[in-house]
């Protein structure tokens, strides 16, 4: 079933006005996508742009990623709008690439595919017991807490223990540690799932270890994120002193990065003015630097089910001209039964895509895709472009999107006046009406923007009864059924 019983009615209420447009399609729909449809829109005044996202809501990390206490990083959503209700521009949600449309069959509809679906998968630590119950990945607790119906089910135990130990110090660890330790009367204010905001209410949550494999300067968190978790409310926050000394290589390091330097400052600061020694049933935040996981313990009580952490100590040395945490020999075990792993996320590829396993990342020269490289040769992908983690990793800001979205338009707008797609893109391609016909014949539900203006309008007609911006919808069944109404 398609929504409104036909594609080709939803082909003839979007069709373009020009004879002949520039077919784009844009597979995903967070901010790196809905910068780059932007950015084309304005560059092209002959663009039909098509985003596609496998979730039937827009806004990608936007609204699955950003912790439900930052509503005002969330405002961005109201730019992207303005972008899906361009005469020029369409919103295809519940389409996924693979299982819905190939990639092969995008880019004979379209004259240029920008793939921007992000990193939907984590990286792997590799040492034993990873598999245990009781690890997640931040990802995973971050899609649960923000509403993502992957991870509705995910059902976290936060009632067993009053440990959790989070591996990593980015700001995706920080973001989680700040859930867990922040009182659930400022949460319950938030757009947090309901099902979440249950659980932290029951939660027996007390102590979070926040354990790094290096040292205070080269935590990769920002200021700004350090500063909102350090002044969480009556938070007892424990840092072991003898972690700041510093090394010539520390100092050098904070000479060239004015982020690092006033990171280290604040945890310096933190290790010093707060409480002495935690109160009764008061919650706490460890800062654990130069450890790094060297297994993961079982329970002996509870068959399958993790225990504790076993760290090996570090020490820095240089390789490649960059300090790295090298084992010491020397162990130790923090006992927890709630291990979050936030060491990353990576991207997945699809058939027909190059792919660089390693690095998680598409192999692309300024956004344009490499077919291969060599020392002397470079063949590209002809019309098959990049943007987002899928193209530098998972790393940045949303801001950081837009910057790159320029880059990869700047690089389809060359391609279009004197690089290879300068004759290809004058022949008439079948684009949004080719698609919505392949997904008719497939049976997809599509549900364009208007089913999701419905979604967003229940969401905040369910949050306006009980004092939040919105109560979100986080089961498919949920969001199909409201979206299609």
């Amino acid at each position: 079933m398609v929504i409104f019983g036909s594609a080709k009615l939803i082909s003839r209420a979007f069709s373009s006005l020009s004879s002949n447009p520039l077919r784009i399609c844009i597979v995903g729909s967070g901010p790196a996508g809905f910068y780059t449809a932007d950015k084309m829109l304005k560059a092209h005044e002959k663009a039909q742009v098509d985003i596609l996202d496998r979730l039937p809501t827009p806004f990608g990390l936007v609204r699955t990623g950003v912790a439900p206490d930052h509503p005002e990083t969330k405002i961005v959503m109201n730019q992207f709008t303005r972008v899906a209700k361009n005469d020029r521009c369409m919103f295809l949600g519940n389409v996924n690439l693979g299982s819905s449309v190939s990639l092969k069959e995008l880019r004979n509809l379209y004259h240029v595919v920008v793939l921007a679906y992000g990193a939907e998968s984590d990286r792997a630590l590799g040492v034993p017991g990873e598999d245990l119950d009781g690890i997640y990945s931040a990802r995973e607790f971050v899609w649960w807490y923000n509403g993502h119906p992957d991870c509705r089910n995910l059902a976290p135990d936060l009632e067993s223990t009053d440990t959790a130990v989070i591996l990593g110090q980015g700001n995706v660890a920080l973001d989680v540690a700040r859930i867990l330790l922040r009182p659930t009367a400022e949460l319950a204010i938030t757009d947090i799932a309901n099902q979440a905001l249950s659980a932290l209410e029951r939660s027996s949550i007390r102590k979070v270890y926040l354990v790094g494999r290096r040292g205070p300067v080269q935590a990769a968190c920002t200021a700004k994120e350090l500063r909102e978790i350090l002044g969480v409310k009556d938070l007892y926050i424990n840092i072991q002193e003898a972690d700041f000394q510093k090394s010539t290589l520390d100092e050098e390091e904070m000479r060239t990065s004015r982020i690092q330097k006033r990171v280290y400052e604040l945890l310096c600061k933190a290790a010093t003015s707060k409480f002495v020694s935690p109160g009764a049933g008061q919650r706490e935040l460890h800062f654990v630097f130069f450890r790094k996981p060297d297994r993961f313990l079982e329970s002996e009580k509870r068959d399958g089910h993790v225990a504790a952490v076993h760290f090996e100590k570090t020490t820095l040395k240089v390789d490649s001209g960059r300090q790295v945490a090298a084992g010491t020999g020397e162990f130790e075990d923090i006992e927890s039964r709630l291990v979050l792993k936030s060491i990353g996320y990576k991207s997945v590829p699809v058939d027909g895509l190059p792919f660089d396993l390693h690095r998680g990342v598409v192999p692309n020269l300024r956004g344009r895709v490499l077919k291969t490289t060599s020392d002397d040769h470079v063949l590209l992908e002809e019309g098959l472009y990049v943007c987002g983690w899928l193209k530098r990793g998972p790393t940045g800001i949303i801001a950081t999107n837009l910057y790159c979205a320029e880059e990869t338009v700047a690089s389809i707008m060359e391609d279009l006046t004197q690089g290879p797609l300068a004759s290809s893109s004058s022949l008439p391609k079948p684009g949004r009406e080719g698609l919505l016909e392949l997904l008719d014949d497939r049976k997809v539900t599509v549900l364009p923007f208007s089913a999701w203006e419905k979604i967003d309008s229940e969401e905040k007609r369910q949050g306006s009864l009980i004092q939040k911006p919105r109560e979100k919808l986080s089961s498919w069944q949920e969001l199909l059924k409201v979206g299609l109404e």
